[in-house]
């Protein structure tokens, strides 16, 4: 006697094309132009936004820990970027 569902695939089994980028459960393999122009934007973002220790425009105070804040922020935003794109290449 069969049980229902004998001739379907097993649970776990993959289906054919499954372990391929942007297959059922997997995302879209990253855009190489997307990714480095997301990190452009954030990196000019980063100069235009912010002033670097040393430069004339630095800030004492307060208005130099927001700053320091604020470019943590930046380069955390462009680490996820990377991190994002790297989760979607296929590992060997």
């Amino acid at each position: 006697m069969h049980a229902p569902g004998a001739n379907g695939p097993r649970p776990g089994a993959p289906l054919p094309g499954q372990h391929l980028p942007g297959g059922p459960g997997r995302p879209e393999p990253a855009d190489p132009e997307r990714i480095r122009s997301e990190i452009d934007g954030l990196l000019t973002e980063l100069a235009t936004r912010t002033s670097w220790p040393g430069s004339p425009t630095a800030a004492e105070g307060a208005e130099s820990g927001t700053d320091i804040t604020r470019r943590a922020r930046i380069l955390e935003q462009a680490h996820d970027v990377l991190v994002q794109a790297l989760a979607t290449v296929d590992k060997i």
